[in-house]
């Protein structure tokens, strides 16, 4: 059976581009150029992939994910982001995007990020186990099951991802652990996105959980390789 993409951008001839080239390569495709349209789509067709433009009319493609993650917290969404928008990309990952993609981007690449989310999501490999047991470290205590964490008084909310690699860190306290390691066992085998995805989720979640996230305590960067997680 083929695998049903929405694609969402509101450009014409981007849209038209991405379309043929989807179909092209056999997918089923369904488009919107507005994000109330968008939603009715993903309702109707429940795709099993969602290519999703930040900048779109009605609804934004922030509103738009928020709104699917709210009653799906499996479907991949790859957000599309102009060149040198990092904060646009650090709040799609916030609120549950897997991956984002920079526009311009290479037909190559565009396909390759797609194929990837298609295999974790299909395969069910790349998606790791549900734990909901809570999650506790420091002074920090996270809740898989409503997705609220807090710092001492201070509460915050976390996505389905930032669970999981907050619970892989945990597994592997106090080792090394290479980038590429953290990719393929968070996100999904093989996985084909850059390490900057990585980064951004460690930012972010330093911010949450993390007394300084300047010095983290917890969270720790090992230069050339990766991540280090301790608990105390």
């Amino acid at each position: 059976m083929k695998d049903t993409i929405l694609v969402v951008e509101d450009d014409a001839a981007i849209l038209s581009g991405i379309v043929d080239l989807l179909c092209g390569e056999g997918f089923n495709v369904s488009s919107a150029r507005d994000g109330a349209k968008a939603m009715r789509l993903y309702r109707e067709k429940k795709p099993d992939l969602i290519l999703l433009d930040i900048m779109i009319p009605e609804k934004s493609g922030y509103e738009v994910c928020k709104e699917i993650r709210r009653e799906d917290p499996q479907t991949p969404i790859l957000m599309l982001t102009a060149k040198g928008e990092e904060v646009d990309k650090v709040v799609g990952l916030e609120i549950g995007a897997d991956d984002y993609i920079v526009k311009p981007f290479s037909v190559g690449e565009l396909l390759a990020r797609i194929r990837a989310a298609l295999r974790r999501a299909n395969t069910k490999r790349g998606a790791r186990k549900w734990d909901d047991r809570p999650l506790k470290f420091g002074n920090v205590r996270i809740d898989p099951r409503t997705l609220k964490g807090r710092k001492g008084k201070q509460e915050f909310p976390v996505t389905l991802r930032e669970v999981q690699l907050l619970q892989f860190f945990l597994e592997h306290e106090g080792e090394a652990l290479d980038r590429s390691l953290i990719l393929d066992e968070v996100w999904g085998i093989k996985y084909e996105g850059t390490t900057r995805t990585l980064d951004q989720y460690v930012a972010r979640l330093r911010q949450k959980v993390e007394h300084d996230p300047t010095a983290p305590r917890h969270i720790l960067t090992i230069h050339g390789l990766g991540y280090r997680f301790v608990s105390k």
